[in-house]
């Protein structure tokens, strides 16, 4: 008999959703690329601004909706609006950090530098402060996802290793890292709140801080297809952005941080696979393998996800969300707060 609860497997099927939908962007980015002057930079921009447009949208629709006299379950703690901007703040400095990378050292050490340092972060992170032990098994798991990963994009090879553009993906893993944790903790204590409202929320300040940046790069698109630039920015702000961060929020919540960290790996898979179904691009033994090794990590962390039971809690012991101070950063001088800031 599987010991596999609704809620677990919901959660682990929004991130395996989340990292899919992830990889679209990239392919995305590319056809804007071609087919305007548009910079990294002001993408991510009109991404953060098309993405807060549409949630803005959705949550004026969920709340002008009839209402209904059903019972309703509790709804969780709402986070205090400091807390919703650190999360915003690490959101920008994972986005914006990841495409300096890029931009400094090139697309294949930035993405293998950002996505193989966060899992390691966020598994001593969690260990450190959540008491989350990945065990053997895990470790084994995280192991092989980050070999995949290696082998999947730098497979090509040609790949040029820069000493800033390393310091900029090591800095986007930690902001990656410390939004993973932070919504993991709160999630514990049962104060994360709406992921409607938390994506918005790190939208919105990701918005205003590449504002400026984008503004200096050219924030306009200059284009002889606006029809297509407007389709492809509309993708990017809705499925990419509004709806998988959506999910990701809500299933970094209830699993693990470090298995979180290793099932939105399937975000280079699923670029992957659109380059080469979409794009064209050649189908290569690396890209097979890494492909592999990838999933079979995932599904490995997956199935053990899925196993396991939450830890039993003395008798008497009131609920995380219920204890006293949970969830306010001003209690206790130590705690997973000190790192998601």
């Amino acid at each position: 008999m599987s010991n596999t609860s609704p809620a677990a497997g919901r959660s682990l099927l929004y991130l395996v959703v989340a990292g899919a939908a992830w990889g679209t962007a990239g392919a995305a980015a590319s056809l804007l690329f071609l087919a305007s002057d548009l910079g990294p930079l002001a993408l991510s921009f009109w991404r953060c601004a098309g993405g807060l447009a549409v949630l803005l949208a959705v949550l004026a629709l969920r709340g002008s909706g009839p209402r209904r006299r059903a019972v309703r379950p509790p709804r969780p703690a709402r986070p205090s609006v400091g807390s919703l901007v650190a999360t915003g703040l690490l959101f920008t400095v994972f986005q914006a950090s990841y495409f300096a990378a890029v931009r400094e050292t090139g697309l294949a050490v930035g993405t293998v530098v950002t996505l193989g340092a966060g899992p390691v972060l966020i598994a001593l992170g969690a260990r450190r402060w959540m008491s989350e032990r990945l065990g053997r098994g895990g470790t084994a798991a995280v192991a092989g996802a980050l070999a995949g990963l290696a082998v999947l994009v730098l497979g090509s090879g040609g790949a040029e290793v820069r000493p800033l553009g390393v310091g900029w993906a090591l800095l986007s893993a930690a902001g990656y890292a410390g939004m993973t944790l932070r919504a993991r903790w709160l999630g514990q204590r049962g104060a994360g709140g709406d992921p409607l409202v938390t994506t918005a929320w790190s939208v919105a300040v990701g918005a205003v801080c590449l504002l400026p940046l984008a503004a200096v790069e050219g924030i306009w698109p200059h284009t002889a297809e606006p029809v297509r630039v407007l389709w492809l920015l509309v993708y990017v702000a809705t499925v990419p952005t509004a709806l998988a961060y959506v999910l990701y929020f809500t299933g970094a919540a209830a699993v693990r941080a470090a298995t979180v960290s290793v099932i939105m790996l399937i975000e280079p898979v699923s670029a992957a696979v659109i380059a080469v179904l979409v794009l064209g691009e050649r189908l290569t033994g690396a890209v097979v393998l890494g492909t592999v090794l990838l999933l079979a990590a995932v599904g490995a962390l997956i199935a053990a996800e899925s196993r396991r039971r939450p830890a039993p809690r003395t008798a008497g012991t009131p609920a995380p969300a219920a204890r006293a101070g949970a969830g306010d950063p001003a209690v206790a001088g130590t705690g997973p707060q000190s790192a998601a800031r």
